[in-house]
């Protein structure tokens, strides 16, 4: 068995979400600001009349917030009945890797980073790490 995976890069890490999750991947989307959200929330986009939740994987992955004028583009992504949309760097493919092949986090990585993904696979160039998308959509409720 095997698993498709839409990946995208965040910081210089190869992160993949399931492919069934995706909605669909977007380039770089007016935000309007959301007041007393969590400070991972990078704003609201209207997608389509749909307002969505812009949710900045860099700080919610306790990694540095992006340089200035770095633009961010949109993975969309479907979780329980809500729409979300993860801010990442840049978009890259479709990867299909074979269940068996599957590791829990690896050691090298600590902190908020190994709590939200599920585990890495190593391929022939890269790492890449599998993020619990139903984890990372978990924010606290209080206000920044």
């Amino acid at each position: 068995m095997s698993t498709q995976y839409a990946t995208f890069h965040l910081a210089g890490h190869l992160f993949g979400v399931e492919v069934r999750r995706v909605q669909e991947v977007l380039t770089e989307q007016p935000r309007t600001p959301a007041p007393l959200a969590p400070p991972a929330i990078g704003g609201l986009i209207n997608l389509r009349g749909q307002v969505v939740t812009a949710l900045d994987l860099r700080r919610r992955l306790w990694l540095p917030d992006r340089e200035e004028g770095q633009v961010a583009m949109n993975v969309v992504v479907r979780a329980a009945d809500e729409v979300w949309s993860l801010l990442v760097d840049s978009i890259g493919g479709v990867i299909e890797a074979a269940d068996a092949s599957f590791e829990p986090p690896p050691d090298t990585l600590s902190g908020p980073i190994r709590e939200l993904i599920r585990g890495a696979y190593k391929l022939d160039d890269a790492l890449l790490l599998v993020l619990d998308v139903d984890r990372v959509l978990e924010l606290e409720a209080t206000p920044a």
